[in-house]
């Protein structure tokens, strides 16, 4: 039974090795921290600077975003997640060695190989280089590269290998969710403003403006064209070309007319905020949803991963009820 066992969570251990990347930063960070006893779970011993190490990518992008009080907080949260992420993590490694689970080692010099060739281009030189140049033994890389892979395996081994999501669970998605399944809708544009005032403050003269410019277009003259020699917004010397807009780029009434006219239409005149208005539009994609035959497959998906986490975070929760964990 036991070899059974073993042979179910070694599996799961193979496939989940593309999701354990290298992170050569990181173990140069480690190496420079200050230790110091940040928790203990069941006899087992979590140092500040193991904290430090998975916090720092974090911090990093804080520091680079937020001051004073704000960035000490977040930098106080994310290491508290951090400390949280470790503690699970030791004690999932603990259920493994407790189950008398094991690892063979090609299992581990083939995820070390995966990364040579992956991330140093195949030049294990450069690689045991590197690891030395940060205070690294190739066997201390392989005992975390080891100890990834319980993790990987027994939260795998805790979910259910045919998990479905019900037919009506996935009905109820798609109708809460229906959004979800719509595209972006979008519609490539041109417009032409003429300003209601102008210089001389004739707002009547500068109608008549938008008028004669409406006649041309509606005589046959390319929009783009009169766009150059007329318009006075921003995009004039691109021939009036706003190019692909969603919802919420224009002003409300402006939209109200553009995203219901139809490809190829020449608006008339729109008075907005005291200027004079034409537009075209060019082209129309997206707004249209997938039926739900259509996202069945997806909903279905999403819905097992969903499952799937909860299984491993009630798993994981009952781990942490029976531990000894004490924080400093």
């Amino acid at each position: 039974m036991r070899n059974v066992r073993r042979f179910i969570v070694l599996s799961l251990a193979v496939v989940g090795l593309a999701v354990l990347p290298i992170c050569s930063a990181a173990f140069a960070q480690e190496a420079q921290q200050v230790d110091g006893l940040a928790a203990i779970v069941n006899g087992d011993v979590i140092t500040y600077s193991q904290v430090r190490q998975l916090s720092g990518p974090r911090e990093r992008l804080l520091l680079s975003q937020l001051t004073g009080q704000e960035l000490e907080n977040k930098i106080r949260e994310a290491r508290e997640l951090a400390l949280k992420d470790l503690i699970d993590r030791r004690l999932i490694i603990q259920a493994f060695k407790k189950e008398s689970y094991q690892i063979p080692d090609h299992i581990v010099d083939q995820r070390v190989h995966d990364i040579i060739r992956e991330n140093f281009g195949g030049d294990r030189n450069t690689f045991i280089k590197t690891l030395e140049a940060q205070k690294y033994s190739l066997g201390e890389f392989k005992e975390k590269e080891l100890e990834r892979i319980m993790v990987q395996a027994m939260r795998s081994h805790n979910v259910k290998a045919q998990m479905i999501a019900s037919p009506t669970k996935i009905e109820d998605y798609y109708r809460k969710h229906h959004d979800e399944f719509t595209s972006k809708e979008e519609i490539k544009l041109r417009m032409i403003m003429i300003s209601g005032q102008k210089d001389t403050g004739n707002a009547q003269a500068q109608k008549a403006l938008a008028e004669e410019v409406l006649g041309r277009l509606a005589a046959g003259g390319e929009f783009e064209q009169t766009a150059q020699v007329y318009s006075e917004d921003s995009t004039k010397d691109n021939g009036g070309d706003w190019g692909w807009i969603g919802r919420n780029t224009l002003a409300t009434p402006l939209e109200k007319f553009a995203f219901n006219m139809p490809v190829g239409r020449i608006s008339n005149i729109i008075d907005y905020a005291g200027n004079y208005y034409i537009l075209k539009v060019e082209d129309k994609r997206g707004g249209t949803t997938k039926s739900l035959a259509e996202a069945r497959g997806d909903i279905e998906k999403k819905l097992i991963q969903e499952e799937a986490q909860q299984l491993q975070e009630r798993w994981v929760a009952g781990l942490r009820k029976k531990a000894y964990i004490r924080t400093f």
